[in-house]
């Protein structure tokens, strides 16, 4: 039996208090990436980080950025966000034109690759692609706002990618984001996710830190179950 891979845990900062960015910023140090959602009120119905806002973050972050790109035309300005230093650039699957050529042109610039699917998107199309990317994003909620509910319905896909990437040996990261808590994060973990992105139950937390600690122990102790 192959041994789970240990947990990523990535605070969502559209959680975070904005005023006082650096300072929410210090607050997850123990955390693996900083997640950064980038919506353009257009591929979803939300506006939140351009590249100044994402170039100031990736300069006072403690922890490498995670950039998940909810926007149109990622051909055209997924690239410039790995020219800013971000360790890994998400795109959406719906969104990209040629995401194979984008995908190699962030992995060029310097940065992992990913790409994300909508709860609806099949993801059997991706199969034989996996070695193009660093990271799949399987959207536990529909993209665009946070503090939504965790979409149980889609854990099949996640087994699905799981099972592939085990059957060919991949090395790709599977990572879950949406309604991420300490109530679903075993049940993610168990269907095959090891990197997860959560908001409020780490930046609502009274303790940061132990919000952290908690959330990769239960995603660990769900991983033994999968």
């Amino acid at each position: 039996m192959d041994l789970p891979r240990a947990p990523r845990i990535n605070p969502s900062i559209l959680a975070a208090d904005f005023v006082n960015m650096q300072a929410e910023l210090a607050r997850i140090a123990t955390a693996d990436f900083a997640h950064v959602d980038v919506m353009d009120n257009h591929f979803v119905p939300n506006l939140t980080f351009g590249p100044q806002m994402v170039q100031r973050i990736q300069e006072t972050s403690p922890v490498p950025l995670d950039v998940h790109l909810m926007i149109t035309d990622p051909d055209r300005w997924a690239p410039g966000y790995a020219e800013l230093g971000a360790a890994s650039v998400t795109f959406h699957l719906e969104a990209a034109g040629e995401p194979v050529a984008l995908a190699r042109r962030l992995r060029d610039i310097g940065a992992r690759a990913g790409v994300a699917v909508k709860p609806a998107t099949p993801v059997e199309g991706l199969f034989e692609l996996l070695d193009e990317f660093d990271q799949i994003l399987v959207m536990t909620v529909e993209p665009g706002f946070g503090g939504q509910g965790f979409m149980p319905e889609t854990m099949p896909k996640l087994q699905a990618l799981s099972a592939e990437t085990r059957r060919r040996g991949s090395s790709v990261w599977l990572q879950v984001d949406g309604g991420i808590s300490d109530a679903t994060i075993a049940q993610a973990a168990e269907a095959g996710a090891d990197t997860f992105v959560a908001g409020s139950a780490v930046y609502g937390a009274d303790d940061v830190e132990a919000a952290v600690t908690r959330l990769r122990d239960l995603a660990r102790a769900g991983s033994l179950e999968g």
